[in-house]
């Protein structure tokens, strides 16, 4: 179109004056130019003048197992509805029955997130999702979505092993749980983060929803839109065969979900070769604790209770017993164990006796002298820990002559701590514990400490309420970031006085004689730890410790869900926090730390290194890096079920999570059915008439838009 103008051009320039078009056209033109300049520039604006997007908020996903899917979706292109602020039971009854304006977005108080509630919105269509507000302080009475029986079925009681405490016949471990995360709703369901986005909400529910002087409020109302659209229906067995499907016959594969998986972190006292298998002579005695937690959203899982409180305990305690001068020449090996996914179904216990009966692991069942499992161990009553044992072992005289043995020790390390360790009871089952996986494979003598004799203590067990002040953290106000990392706080002192006894029992159940006095935890190793998986993982003890190249898992607030994609920053930083406490500072080079095999002295197969960031300079903004060596290393926490494709095992965990194209949350004004038909007609008629004049105008293009030559002029 340029050139054809331009030859045009030239030929009227070949007169002897140049043409002028008509004003009408060049307003015309300008205006058309002007038109297409604001629609470019102007067209992403649009969009925000109408939304307001609500950014922090997390949403429920959905999970699958073999039998079931659990959690909540939208539809494909989201799901919207007026918003109604719910903040007292009363006030459902204008969502379920009065409110003239289905279907409603429910803003819920916190406080009413409970199961009777949900049970009522899920059975009704007048509700198309909700935004639930954080209950500030936490619900008194308790919140647990997790179940009564926590891991039911995936432990070592059954109809053929005690069947007498199968089911928690014997003992309900977590009474107010309700079940909730193991519900599936048909609509989306998202937590709100942020208290001033509540608010917002809460002002455009006040402006345009709310009833005037009884009369029903008109439009425009307040709406809001929830976008969880969630790939994989049904069950683990039906999205796997769909992947698997995918996977083998397109060349773009579509998968709908993916198993949970990570990695445990495990080290040992005594250096290993982990390529090889340890001598069947030599007995190691096991300590472990989960790392993970879960609650109703998708990675919110703080876990102060649940899951902070035991590894911080034990990752205090493998450093204490690193306190001991002769570590080398103890009678039997330490392995300290952090296991992954234990809060579905035990994914990495049951991962690490697969692997031992397999062979994939340098130790063998065989190799394990007894078994120390830290779980819960922040809300102790009267200082009390509790020991826990199994029953059904214990009938067999040889393990009741060891578990005896393992409860005296650990009795006796009490002695002058501000602990008092009693035994839970001879008939009392274990809790949902990792060691009940160990057990369904051998007997071995074990324990289980807790802060409960029977029932959980924790009242937010796997909820989003087992934050920091649930373990009763407290700090002093005014405190800058870094003050509050080295602040020692009661709850830390707490803990590592645990963790000396537990430091101590083990030394002496490994064969140490020597005076225990100098095993002693370090409260102030325990403050930054739990400053640092509760309150903030990006501070300056975490950074010196970790690897350059993967200072990124450092996010302001800490969660611990497993997750699908591995390892996670929790995984991270309790390898390379348990490599600070128990590994040794070597003098090598980064070249030479990075690529130790090439250094004859190194031991490889017994060490691992890592190259770590190390802290400020006082004088300047660089760091000081350093070559860590310890006996840290990982082993995958992905379920034998799907190692062995059983997707519909009930032998191991099962557990997957779909996949999703976006999740994203929105509020704006929406008009009534009538002006939005409006509208759209108009609409159309519009279009109608600027297809007829654009054709009519095209027609008569060349009498629009052709430049008339001057009269006076003569062409050659």
């Amino acid at each position: 179109a340029g050139r054809a103008w331009g030859s045009r051009g030239m030929e009227a320039a070949a007169g002897s004056c140049w043409a002028p078009l008509p004003v009408w056209r060049r307003l015309l033109r300008g205006l058309l130019l002007a038109v297409l300049a604001v629609g470019c520039c102007r067209g992403n604006s649009v969009e925000r003048k109408i939304y307001i997007p609500l950014n922090k908020t997390a949403p429920c996903v959905r999970l699958l197992n073999a039998t079931h899917q659990i959690g909540c979706q939208s539809s494909i292109s989201g799901d919207t509805g007026v918003i109604h602020v719910v903040e007292k039971e009363e006030d459902l009854k204008w969502v379920l029955a009065d409110g003239p304006h289905p279907p409603y977005m429910i803003l819920l108080d916190g406080n009413l997130f409970n199961r009777r509630v949900m049970l009522q919105l899920k059975g009704t269509s007048r509700v198309s999702g909700l935004a639930v507000a954080v209950a500030k302080p936490s619900p008194p009475q308790g919140f647990s979505p997790g179940l009564k029986c926590p891991n039911d079925g995936f432990g070592v009681y059954s109809k053929d092993y005690g069947p007498q405490f199968a089911h928690c016949n014997k003992t309900v471990w977590n009474p107010v749980g309700s079940g909730l995360s193991y519900e599936d709703f048909d609509f989306p369901i998202f937590l709100l983060e942020d208290a001033n986005e509540t608010q917002v909400i809460k002002q455009c529910y006040q402006d345009h929803n709310v009833p005037r002087e009884g009369s029903v409020p008109e439009y425009p109302l307040c709406a809001m839109q929830l976008f969880s659209h969630m790939h994989a229906v049904t069950s683990t067995v039906t999205c796997m065969r769909r992947s698997s499907l995918q996977s083998t016959f397109s060349i773009n594969p579509e998968i709908v979900c993916d198993p949970l998986l990570d990695y445990n972190v495990w080290s040992t006292l005594q250096p290993i070769n982990s390529s090889g298998k340890v001598d069947p002579e030599k007995e190691v005695i096991i300590v472990a604790t989960r790392i993970d937690s879960h609650s109703f959203f998708w990675n919110i899982a703080p876990g102060a209770e649940s899951a902070v409180s035991s590894f911080v305990t034990h990752l205090a305690a493998a450093e204490a017993v690193h306190k001991a001068s002769d570590i080398h020449s103890l009678q039997r090996n330490i392995m300290f164990t952090f296991f992954q996914g234990e809060t579905f179904d035990y994914i990495g216990s049951s991962r690490m006796v697969y692997d031992m009966e397999k062979d994939k692991f340098p130790l063998r069942l065989d190799n394990i002298h007894s078994f120390v499992e830290l779980n819960q161990v922040a809300l102790r009553n009267d200082s009390i820990l509790w020991m826990h044992t199994d029953p059904v072992s214990r009938m067999n005289e040889s393990v009741e002559v060891q578990v005896r043995n393992l409860l005296d020790i650990l009795s006796n390390s009490s002695m002058g701590a501000n602990v008092t360790l009693q035994e839970a009871g001879y008939s009392q089952p274990l809790p949902p514990s990792s060691f009940q996986r160990f057990l369904r494979a051998r007997h071995i003598p074990g324990v289980v400490l807790t802060d409960h004799k029977t029932a959980f203590q924790n009242r937010y067990y796997q909820s989003m309420y087992d934050t920091p002040e649930n373990i009763r953290m407290q700090y002093p106000e005014g405190l800058s970031p870094e003050e509050m990392l080295e602040y020692v706080t009661d709850t830390a002192k707490s803990l590592a006085e645990v963790a000396t006894v537990v430091a101590r029992a083990l030394y002496r159940l490994a064969g140490g004689a020597n005076n225990t006095s100098a095993i002693q935890a370090d409260p102030k190793t325990v403050s930054r730890m739990l400053y640092g998986f509760l309150i903030k993982m990006n501070n300056s003890w975490f950074q010196s410790i970790i690897k350059p190249d993967i200072k990124g898992i450092l996010g302001d607030v800490p969660q611990h869900y497993v997750a699908v994609s591995s390892p996670v920053n929790t995984t991270y930083l309790v390898q390379y926090v348990l490599a600070n406490l128990t590994g040794t500072v070597v003098n090598l080079t980064k070249e030479e730390c990075l690529s130790p095999e090439k250094t004859p002295s190194s031991e490889k197969e017994m060490y691992e290194y890592a190259w770590v960031q190390g802290s400020l300079d006082p004088n300047s903004t660089s760091r000081v890096p350093y070559c860590v060596r310890s006996t840290v290393r990982l082993s995958k926490a992905l379920s034998p079920a799907f190692e062995l494709r059983q997707w519909g095992s009930t032998e191991y965990s099962t557990w997957t999570e779909s996949r999703w194209k976006e999740i994203r949350a929105r509020i704006f004004l929406v008009a009534s059915k009538e002006l939005e038909i409006i509208t759209l007609v108009v609409g159309i008629a519009i279009l109608i008439i600027s297809l007829l004049a654009t054709y009519f105008i095209n027609a008569k293009a060349d009498v629009l838009f052709s430049i008339p030559r001057d009269p006076g002029a003569v062409a050659y």
